[in-house]
């Protein structure tokens, strides 16, 4: 595909009727065979199996915004006051460390994913360039590495383990970052990716094996594939719900792309429009995605 042919067009499917007022984070488990993700604002934590297409549900007393899988058995769960762990089989949850912002400025956990060697990244959002993105090493201490973010969201790491893909969702772009594996410095920003005004908004993303970055738009009833090298727009999946916000490939082959959406801030006309928003949405676009990692968590 030359640079100036259009983008490939493709149709999400309903997977869920959630009707989620904020359904986010999806990520899959590549060891069980799951789907995680949350609704932001009814505080729930759900998971997903494909092959008995059953979903089940946790509800917490405060907003859940991101959920990774550790090395066993637990998740890390991003909750407004900070990072937990949760054991599924017996509802054990415990606080790992605070929000750093929770008590200054009331800034709340937004989207984190971890890096190539188990680090977790995790933002958060507030009033007008207050928040910041945080990584989260193996003994849970935590280092500030960007400030001045408004609405932290998509993070994700080429294949290569070089570069760094990071949205803040207010400026619409995607930002690069030279990234090393080894320290878990970020380096160099430049602007890979900007996404036009009447497209929506960049919310979560999620990278694919041939090294595209896939963005859920928010208030674009859509998920777009660019190539992060060229800025170019490569294929668009149109999803019935105005607000997309998050995506992620999972599946048996990775070969499914789920798709969340949300209800809030959608009106009634758009609802009658578009009454599965809030739903869980998928597509099989032809391409794989690659498995997403795992936090992994110094023992002593």
């Amino acid at each position: 595909m030359s640079d100036h042919q259009q983008p490939i067009v493709l149709k999400a499917e309903l997977l869920l009727d959630s009707r989620s007022m904020l359904g986010e984070g999806a990520i899959w488990n590549h060891k069980t065979q799951e789907l995680y993700w949350v609704d932001i604002e009814a505080q729930l934590l759900h998971w997903f199996d494909p092959l008995t297409s059953t979903n089940q549900t946790a509800h917490f007393g405060q907003k859940i915004s991101a959920v990774i899988p550790g090395t066993d058995d637990t998740l890390l769960l991003a909750l407004k006051d900070g990072v937990y762990s949760y054991e599924k089989l017996t509802g054990l949850l415990r606080r790992l460390l605070s929000n750093p912002e929770n008590r200054t400025s009331g800034n709340r956990f937004n989207d984190g994913k971890c890096d190539p060697s188990g680090r977790l990244w995790l933002g958060t959002m507030g009033a007008s360039r207050s928040a910041a993105l945080y990584r989260i090493d193996a003994d849970l201490s935590i280092h500030r590495m960007e400030t001045g973010i408004t609405t932290s969201n998509g993070i994700a790491w080429s294949d290569d383990k070089k570069t760094m893909y990071y949205i803040d969702t207010s400026v619409h772009k995607v930002v690069a970052y030279s990234y090393d594996d080894k320290t878990g410095r970020i380096s160099t920003p430049y602007d890979a990716i900007t996404i036009p005004e009447d497209m929506g908004k960049p919310d979560g993303c999620s990278l694919d094996a041939e090294g595209m970055i896939w963005i859920a738009l928010w208030g674009g009833y859509a998920v777009g594939r660019w190539d992060p090298r060229t800025g170019v727009l490569r294929c668009r999946v149109e999803v019935p719900a105005k607000n997309v916000t998050s995506c992620a490939f999972g599946g048996e082959n990775l070969d499914t792309l789920y798709i969340t959406t949300a209800r809030t801030s959608t009106s009634e006309a758009e609802l009658l429009q578009c009454p599965y928003s809030g739903g869980m949405f998928t597509v099989k676009p032809g391409v794989k995605g690659i498995p997403a990692n795992h936090f992994i968590k110094r023992t002593k």
